[in-house]
């Protein structure tokens, strides 16, 4: 090893060989020609870049790993990459904070609506599951919209309370709205339902879930006048625990977990409404997830979930179908460990939402690409793809007038890769999504 010699070259590399699936995706989509019929800001001057090189390069500067506008240099230097995307300059830095900066609450909706309604219906999909979650992003500067709230993560710090919509098979963002800190989860929730069914209007939703942020009469009369069915947690008030504790008859669906269910009409409400009641024994599931509840009579030995739905389905089929929207921490854990969410933020709140509404895009091609390429059972997350499939050293010669990208792979996985190159020419709107 000490007689290994240094040597450059300037043979143009790329590491990133693999994301010529994610090209053939893109323009298979037909996302970038859409892109032309949106009310997108357009630079000041010809020399200025086009919005859809803007947008593009972002979303590859995040399936690289990029979780600041800083990171977005990274593609400055690949010459590779740049020559497989089609781009003769790419975005600096202060390009990206220019551009976004040209959005309002006015382009943000216009934009964003139409671009969600156009992707979804590009699906061969319906009867969805939609989830409504919220989560919490502390951040450490004075940025508009940054307000000290809820923040279990960082108590104190000032954040932003974004509110989102899964649809659950797709694994695909429906709706994204970035919000203040100060903001609870039903904080104008009427406009964000409405604009995301908007989204949905060409699709048939069979059943809605949150989680007990959305526990409100003014959010479940919503489902309710629009016929929608919906399961939704419950917070644990003095007046639930209460009918909990009076509840004597409890079955047991599997050792260590029991069931009950109860109607009840709160003080403010006009209707009375079915209550599903899940306790898990502490010793015996000691890592459920559940509250204590101390009552009088006795030590706390179960810990007890619930759930408010207008379905007349058995109580264990409420149980399980409210499960699966776990699901949906799970995208919001890639989003922010893979898709930056956290970090691209910017002194403008309406740039920052913009922002985080186009990260939810990248989010959703990233999406489309595992369901119509990979085609596996299990979703891998974008760091396992960008081991498995992207990461490839690569670089461009010409044979017989032709450009050729050349893929440093050996052995069983050039097989593999031409399978995944074969699927990603192949396929076209409107894409099958398997519901497997």
């Amino acid at each position: 090893m000490d007689n290994l010699k240094i040597e450059f070259t300037d043979r143009a590399v790329s590491a990133w060989g693999g994301l010529k699936l994610m090209k053939e995706v893109i323009n298979r989509s037909g996302i970038l020609s859409f892109l032309d019929k949106l009310p997108l800001p357009y630079p000041g001057s010809n020399r200025g870049y086009s919005p859809k090189v803007i947008i593009e390069a972002f979303w590859v500067s995040i399936f690289i790993g990029g979780s600041r506008f800083v990171h977005s240099d990274w593609l400055r230097y690949d010459s590779v990459l740049q020559r497989i995307y089609g781009w003769k300059q790419v975005p600096s830095q202060s390009t990206y904070s220019r551009f976004f900066h040209k959005f309002n609450w006015k382009i943000n909706t216009e934009v964003f609506v139409k671009l969600q309604h156009w992707f979804l219906n590009q699906l061969s999909f319906n009867n969805l599951t939609i989830d409504f979650d919220s989560t919490v992003i502390t951040r450490y500067g004075d940025q508009e919209g940054c307000q000290r709230g809820y923040n279990p993560g960082k108590p104190g710090r000032v954040s932003h309370h974004p509110l989102m919509a899964f649809a659950s098979k797709l694994r695909m963002v429906v709706n994204a709205w970035m919000r203040p800190g100060n903001t609870v989860a039903t904080s104008n929730i009427e406009g964000f339902l409405s604009e995301t069914f908007e989204i949905l209007k060409d699709k048939t939703v069979g059943l809605v879930r949150g989680d007990s942020g959305f526990y409100s009469d003014k959010v479940l009369k919503w489902f309710e006048l629009r016929k929608l069915k919906y399961i939704v947690a419950v917070k644990l008030f003095k007046t639930i625990k209460w009918e909990i504790q009076s509840i004597k008859n409890w079955m047991e669906i599997i050792p260590g977990i029991q069931i009950a269910e109860f109607t009840y009409i709160a003080h403010d409400w006009k209707q009375e409404r079915r209550f599903v009641v899940v306790r898990r024994h502490i010793k015996q599931r000691p890592k459920s997830a559940g509250k204590l509840l101390l009552f009088e009579d006795e030590l706390p030995v179960w810990r007890y979930s619930v759930y408010v739905t207008n379905l007349n389905l058995p109580c264990e089929h409420i149980w399980r179908m409210y499960r699966d929207r776990a699901d949906a921490e799970n995208r919001i854990k890639e989003l922010k460990n893979d898709f930056g969410i956290e970090n691209f933020c910017l002194k403008k709140f309406w740039a920052t939402e913009a922002a985080y509404r186009f990260i939810m895009v990248a989010y959703n091609l990233m999406s489309l690409f595992r369901h119509t390429v990979l085609q596996t059972k299990t979703q891998p997350t974008l760091s396992t793809l960008k081991f498995k499939c992207f990461a490839l050293g690569s670089w461009i010669t010409t044979h017989s007038g032709k450009r050729v990208l050349k893929l440093s792979v050996s052995g069983r996985k050039r097989a593999w890769l031409e399978g995944l190159f074969s699927k990603a020419r192949d396929i076209d709107p409107p894409f099958v999504i398997s519901n497997a």
